[in-house]
Parts: C-alpha cells; sequence; structure tokens
C-alpha cells in the first residue's frame, strides 16, 4: 500500500513528497507551495493531452492493420502505401527548409565528437564509472579486452604479463605516431624513440637520441599543457581532433620503468557525454524506486554521490572524479573537464505513475514527473550549489525517447516549457534530445526536429526499439525476416542515411549532435574497434557503447575520422529514400527449414528469459545475456521488445505455434537457470514454472505481444514486477 499525502487537489506518495520538499528543493530557490501547485496545473493541463496522443497512436495502429490486412499477399506498393499514410495523417507534409535555433549548448554536445554512455540511474557505482569515464586508459583498455590478441604469450592473467604489455605498449604507439606526429631535421620520428619530453621555454622537445636529437610536434598546437615540473612532467596534454590525450610518466610503475621515457599510460578522452537513464536500462516501478532514482541523479548533480565498493582488498569508496588542471606552455594554469557530460533520459509517454494521483485519483503521466523533478533536481547544478560544475553552458539536457511523429514532439515542448515556468527558468533551458527510434518519428524527422527547433540538442538512430516498433507497425502485412537479415533491409540502411541527411540540413552540425547507437557486445571489443568506425564514418558525431573500457576504444574513431569533414562531404548528397524507409521486412514466401525456425525461436527465447528474470525477481533493468551462441549481449526493453515482438509475429502468421513456443521457453528457462547457476539472489525458474512470475512474464510478453501498445514492453515487466515485489514483502 502507498502512503499518501494531499497537496492542492493532487495526492502524492509520502515518500516523493518528502524527497522533493526536503532534499530537492531546498537551495533552487522554489517554493515548495508553488512547486507542488506548478505540477497539479501541469497535470490538469497535459494529462489529457497525453492520453489524447496515447489514443490517436492506437487509432493509427488500427488502420495501419486494416490496410494490411487487406493488401496482404500481394506485393508491396510503395507509392499506394505512402498515400494511404498521408490520408490518414501518419505521415505529414514538410514544410519550408529551416535550420535550429538551439543556444546555451556545452561544447561535448555542439562542437566535439567522441562516444557517448547509457548508464542506469538506479546504478549510483554504474553512474559513477561512466561519469568518471571522461578519460579512460588505453593501456588498461587494450590489456584487458580482447582487442590485444592473446596468441604468442600475450594472454590475460591475474598478475602483469609484460609480453602482453609490450603488444599493448607497441598498440599505442603507432596510435600516437598517427594523432600526435613528431619531426626533427631527418623527417619523421617516432614515439617509440623518444628517450625524453621535457618543456623549455613553452616548447615541448622529444629527445630521440639520434645524430639530430631534438624532436618537435609536427603541428605545435596540440601541445596544450603539462603537470610537474617541466624538464621531468609527469603528464602531457596534446589535442587532436577537438580531443584530449594524456601522456602520463611514471618511473615507479612497471610499465613507466621499462619505457626509456618513463611513459607508464596513455589516457584518451572518451566519453564526452552520457545518458544517466530512467527508462530502458532501469527498472522503477513504484514511489520507493522512483525516490531511489532521483537521489542518485540528485547526487550527480550536486556531486555528492558516493558508491561503496567492495574488492578483493577490502571495500573502497568511488566518488566524481576533480577537473584535471594543467601548466600552459606560456605560464598560468587551466582546467579540463574530469567527467563526462550528464544528460538525463525521461522515460516517454506511455506509462503512468502512482507515486502521483490527480484530482480524479489516475496514476498521472510518469513523463509529466520526470520532467519537472529531473529538472528541479539539475537547478543545484545551474546555480552551482554543488561541488562539481556539469552543464558551463548553464543547460539542462533531457533526452525523450519513444516519441510518435511531430505531435508527440510539439507536446514535450509544452511540457517543456511548461516546467521551466513552474521553476522560474528562462525559456529553452532545458534541452532536448529527439530518439529517432520509432517509425512515425523517423519518416516525420524534419518537422520532429521543427516542433523543437530551440531546444534539440540531439537526435540519434536507435536500431533496437526502431526495429522492434517496424515489426509491430507491419504486424498484420506478413511474417518478418529474421532478425539477423534485419541490418540488411532497405530501410536500415535508409533510415541510418536519412537521419544524418537530415540532421545536417536542419543545421545540427556545430549546434547539437548527430548520433548512432549501441555496441551490443561487451565483451567483443576487438570486433568493435575493426566495425563500429562506420558510425563515424557515417557523419555522426557520437555513438553509444556499453562500458567505459568500450568508450575509451571507441574514442580511437574519432581520432580516425574527421567527423566534421565527413559531415562537410555529405552535405548536399541526394536524401535517403522514403519508399524504402517505408518498405516491411516481410518473408517473401519464407522456405525456411524446421531447424533454423527452431533456433530462430529459441535464440529469441533466450534473449527474453535472461533479461525478463532478474528484471522481474531482482529489479535489474540492464543485463548482459548470452544467446544461443554464447556470446553476451548488452540487453534491455529495446532488444526485447524487438524478441518478443518477432515470435509475436510469427505466432500470429504461422510459422509457430503457441505449443511450440511454450515448449522452447520452458527449455531454454533451464538453459537460462543454468547460466545463472551462480548468483545466490537467482530464482530458478524451471524447477517450478507455474509458480515463477517472471516466467509468466516472458511468456506474456510473446503470447500477448500483439496486443501490446506500440509493441512496448513496459505494462507487462512493470505489472509483474509489482507482483513480484508484493509476493517477496508477503513472504517477509
Amino acid at each position: 500500500m502507498i502512503d499518501y499525502v494531499s497537496k492542492g487537489q493532487i495526492r502524492v506518495a509520502k515518500v516523493l513528497a518528502d524527497f522533493v520538499d526536503q532534499e530537492a528543493l531546498p537551495g533552487t530557490g522554489v517554493e515548495a507551495a508553488a512547486f507542488w501547485a506548478g505540477l497539479e496545473r501541469m497535470i490538469a493541463t497535459l494529462g489529457p493531452e497525453n492520453r489524447a496522443l496515447l489514443a490517436r497512436r492506437a487509432t493509427l495502429q488500427g488502420e495501419i492493420d486494416a490496410w494490411h490486412r487487406a493488401n496482404r499477399g500481394g506485393s508491396h506498393d510503395p507509392a499506394a502505401y505512402r498515400a494511404f499514410l498521408e490520408g490518414i495523417g501518419y505521415l505529414v507534409p514538410e514544410g519550408p527548409d529551416f535550420t535550429i535555433d538551439t543556444a546555451g549548448v556545452d561544447a561535448e554536445i555542439a562542437t566535439m565528437a567522441g562516444p557517448q554512455l547509457v548508464v542506469p540511474v538506479s546504478s549510483a557505482r554504474m553512474s559513477l564509472n561512466a561519469a568518471n569515464a571522461r578519460w579512460g586508459s588505453l593501456y588498461d583498455a587494450l590489456y584487458v579486452s580482447d582487442a590485444i590478441p592473446e596468441d604468442g604469450g600475450a594472454a590475460r592473467g591475474a598478475s602483469y604479463n609484460p609480453i602482453r604489455g609490450a603488444k599493448v605498449v607497441a598498440q599505442v604507439q603507432g596510435w600516437l605516431d598517427a594523432f600526435l606526429p613528431i619531426e626533427n631535421l631527418k623527417g619523421p620520428r617516432s614515439h617509440g624513440e623518444v628517450l625524453a619530453y621535457t618543456i623549455e621555454v613553452g616548447t615541448l622537445l622529444f629527445d630521440v637520441g639520434a645524430t639530430e636529437p631534438r624532436a618537435y610536434l609536427s603541428d605545435s598546437a596540440q601541445f596544450l599543457g603539462y603537470q610537474g615540473e617541466p624538464l621531468s612532467p609527469s603528464a602531457i596534454l596534446f589535442e587532436h581532433n577537438g580531443l584530449g590525450i594524456e601522456l602520463r610518466f611514471d618511473r615507479n610503475n612497471p610499465v613507466g620503468a621499462a619505457h626509456p621515457a618513463g611513459l607508464a599510460d596513455v589516457h584518451v578522452e572518451a566519453a564526452l557525454s552520457t545518458i544517466v537513464d530512467f527508462e530502458d536500462a532501469t527498472a522503477a516501478v513504484d514511489p520507493d524506486d522512483k525516490v531511489a532514482c532521483y537521489l542518485n541523479w540528485l547526487g550527480l548533480m550536486k556531486g555528492t554521490l558516493e558508491a561503496t565498493i567492495a574488492t578483493a582488498r577490502g571495500s573502497t569508496t568511488r566518488r566524481l572524479a576533480s577537473d584535471r588542471t594543467y601548466s600552459l606552455p606560456d605560464g598560468g594554469e587551466a582546467s579540463v573537464p574530469g567527467r563526462s557530460l550528464l544528460l538525463v533520459r525521461n522515460v516517454g509517454h506511455l506509462m503512468s505513475d502512482a507515486s502521483v494521483l490527480d484530482a480524479g485519483g489516475t496514476p498521472v503521466p510518469e513523463g509529466i514527473l520526470d520532467a519537472l523533478i529531473t529538472s528541479l533536481i539539475a537547478m543545484h547544478d545551474l546555480k552551482g550549489r554543488g561541488t562539481l560544475r556539469n552543464s558551463r553552458e548553464g543547460s539542462i539536457y533531457i533526452v525523450k525517447p519513444k516519441m510518435h511523429g511531430p505531435e508527440e514532439v510539439a507536446f514535450a515542448d509544452r511540457l517543456f516549457a511548461m516546467t521551466e515556468d513552474v521553476l522560474g527558468l528562462p525559456r529553452n533551458t532545458l534541452k532536448m534530445g529527439l530518439m529517432d527510434e520509432e517509425r512515425r518519428t523517423s519518416v516525420n524527422l524534419r518537422e520532429c526536429i521543427r516542433a523543437a527547433r530551440e531546444r534539440v540538442f540531439f537526435i540519434n538512430t536507435g536500431f533496437l526499439d526502431r526495429t522492434g516498433d517496424e515489426i509491430h507497425t507491419s504486424m498484420e502485412a506478413g511474417p518478418v525476416i529474421r532478425k539477423s537479415e534485419m541490418q540488411k533491409t532497405p530501410w536500415i540502411k535508409s533510415y541510418e542515411n536519412r537521419n544524418v541527411d537530415i540532421g545536417i540540413a536542419c543545421g545540427l552540425p556545430g549546434r547539437a549532435q548527430i548520433g548512432k547507437g549501441m555496441w551490443a557486445k561487451p565483451d567483443l571489443m576487438s570486433a568493435m574497434l575493426a566495425e563500429k568506425i562506420v558510425h563515424p564514418e557515417a557523419g555522426a558525431s557520437t555513438a553509444w557503447v556499453p562500458s567505459p573500457i568500450a568508450a575509451t576504444l571507441h574514442a580511437i574513431h574519432y581520432h580516425l575520422v574527421d567527423v566534421g569533414a565527413r559531415q562537410a562531404a555529405i552535405v548536399g548528397r541526394p536524401r535517403a529514400s522514403l519508399d524504402d524507409l517505408l518498405t516491411p521486412p516481410i518473408a517473401d514466401r519464407p522456405n525456411w527449414s524446421v531447424e533454423d525456425i527452431q533456433r530462430e525461436l529459441e535464440n529469441n527465447a533466450q534473449g527474453i528469459l535472461g533479461y525478463v528474470v532478474r528484471w522481474i525477481d531482482q529489479g535489474i533493468g540492464c543485463s548482459k545475456v548470452p544467446d544461443i551462441d554464447n556470446v553476451a549481449l548488452m540487453e534491455d526493453r529495446a532488444t526485447l521488445r524487438i524478441s518478443s515482438q518477432h515470435i509475436a509475429n510469427w505466432l500470429h502468421h504461422g510459422i509457430v505455434s503457441e505449443a511450440q513456443v511454450i515448449e522452447a521457453m520452458k527449455r531454454m528457462a533451464a538453459v537460462v537457470d543454468g547460466q545463472n547457476a551462480g548468483d545466490p539472489a537467482y530464482r530458478p525458474m524451471a524447477a517450478d514454472f507455474d509458480a515463477s512470475i517472471a516466467f509468466a512474464a516472458a511468456l506474456d510478453l510473446v503470447l500477448k505481444g500483439r496486443q501490446q501498445p506500440n509493441g512496448y514492453t513496459e505494462p507487462i515487466l512493470h505489472a509483474r514486477r509489482l507482483e513480484a515485489k508484493a509476493q517477496g514483502s508477503a513472504a517477509g
């Protein structure tokens, strides 16, 4: 039972009211009475609009379903389909050319290009790790990952392996030669030749021990500053493609002791920005959960968040990193940011939250709560009340997910404006990250950007959610292709290219990010280094990575590719085809073997179960789940949406039967139980399927998947998680 207190005509969970009154409001200059009255106005004004937008989604989906049923079996007619979507208002006319007017944007968003992390706000430890991933050690990232092969005696192990260490140093040396070239009168030299790095009269010198011992940077402007003594610096800071590279010296370190110049490590500027996630990566289903998340966000904004980490040597307390200060070549000092710029992802428009009840006793849209409360919390940063600064430009960056088309973006713009009015913030303090992950947004992206042209700081492609929405939107068109074939479809190529084309045409470069999606295989860093360079090559100024190590290694791609130059080269190319974007990924006369069908079914089932069991039983919103080939994949609600909708589609079109689905789910549940056998908090599913709420949730997501709004998983997950929590409370 939730204990409520009255705030005007609305009722607020006491735990949330106490948090706001006692912890979030003090120091912001916002009075409690004004805050609660403002929330009441927002709910009364925007609540009905929110519900109307969700009803509009359902109406459009019903019309699309009917059209596909009437046209099923024939060849796809792009012109007829486009005309139909225009006729029902799903596809809207484009207005005149424009460019965004977003102002007051931090450099990490506006002008710099580099990796972006996404982290669950529910985990203080992970949030701190992500915030501190602004700088990462190339030596560490290469050494502990598969990016360096283990052949030739270079195996990873519990103790330092000098053979592996030498391979790491050689790889980094090659990058340094490419990014920070040095030369003397004899021509180009290598960092591998350097015996000493010194600063003399503001000039950085390299002793290469040759006939002409002194070498210089080919571009002296790359040298930004140093720490320690000029003739024996402990660190030197450089810049390449707008990103920092720091050389660290320590002859007491095993690596530094083996290096002629004492070079012990190389740090690179890695996660320029981090999305602190209240949505897909987080499992928050009741007031206690929400307040725990808000508390972590408050700690980040105040700079006070801490997490105690148990290690083999005891425990350690993790805190936010300080900025890095350097002596300048010509005297004086300057600091560079030590932390990732933190953005906050609010929930979308779909879910309601019983933390607050409206005047009629109905749970209010969760997105309204998130907008007001996360912005209130961020005011501690805007007012400089914290020990560390986040936005130096005085902005609050809110990533808004799962919006369908321009009218929903316009609604979010009004929501942000009302939030600013309640909190007394200047107009457009709240910036909007527009996630291009629903088809109705993709096909209307230009008009979506126009609807928030003074706030947009970010657009990105999200292949995972976008595929889930594609399957659900085209549910009645026929059986969809196998998941592994999705990347080869016309709509995917058009989707990825159109996003960049439209972003550039709308003036995002220099003002906002154009982003790409997640690398979902956190243990396969060698493959990431080989493949993820396609994102900056596509003209994207950021792309998502699953860990600080991945951020450090992905940063290399932004040194190899000048994103600004790529965007300039893309300007004016023909926009990718809208008809391709609207082509459903339907299998043409599918001739899959029984084995192919079973493998697809089991792989989907394993991913669903491996994620859902932790979500329901332990409240873990983001998990590393092995697939059927035992490759660990980062799973969140977006990947869950694809897998559940895929099985639901095949079930609907008779590719698999309900009995076949249930049998596969039971068999894979036993596999997932085995994978989690070492987790003392894990509750096995296969021991008693009827008693497992997690297994019931997984079945619901598939067997009831076609009826879920836009194929979303949240309604089922939230209901079943609440059931599991109630069961746990009763048992306790």
